[in-house]
């Protein structure tokens, strides 16, 4: 029987292998691909799920964010504060992000390293530890870690719809 840890290490490695294939040999162009003005687009769409799983994680677990001490907010140098990771953004903001394949998979990268990490030595009883008051009831780590994961695997997702519509519809 699979435990806690190899559960959510599944769950998580279903995020890099569909993050891996989105970024595999999309052209430059396709990253900042809009289904229309005001939709999202794979690069945003990519960095936000990494930024949210980077943020969450660090905070949960107490561990620097990977986005800040690795340097990939200064390597991006995107307009908005450090702890920036995409909620409430507008499509401006959106078209601000424009890293390259190599970037967002490198942040990606570093990333689901630190996750693989974080989450494998987990136990059962871990899951239960609150890792946020802000809510009521309070946030445990089993709760935020399914939450990252079912965001990132929507984003994810969503990442690979724009690109199945950008590779039959953007100009070539």
């Amino acid at each position: 029987m699979a435990g806690t840890a190899d559960l959510l290490l599944d769950g998580y490695g279903r995020i890099a292998e569909s993050t891996r294939a989105v970024l595999d040999g999309l052209p430059p162009a396709l990253l900042t691909y809009r289904v229309d003005p005001s939709a999202n687009t794979i690069a945003w769409l990519i960095w936000h799920l990494t930024r949210v799983e980077d943020d969450h994680l660090a905070g949960a677990f107490g561990t620097p964010q990977v986005w800040i001490a690795d340097g990939w907010a200064a390597r991006f140098a995107l307009p908005f504060p450090d702890d920036v990771h995409g909620y409430g953004q507008t499509p401006a903001d959106v078209a601000l992000v424009q890293p390259s394949a190599d970037d967002l998979l490198g942040y990606f990268e570093a990333t689901h390293a630190r996750a693989r990490e974080l989450l494998g030595g987990l136990t059962d009883a871990d899951l239960d530890r609150v890792v946020d008051e802000a809510w009521d009831p309070p946030v445990t780590l089993g709760v935020r870690l399914v939450s990252v994961l079912d965001d990132a695997l929507e984003h994810v997702g969503q990442a690979a719809f724009v690109r199945g519509v950008a590779e039959r519809t953007a100009p070539s």
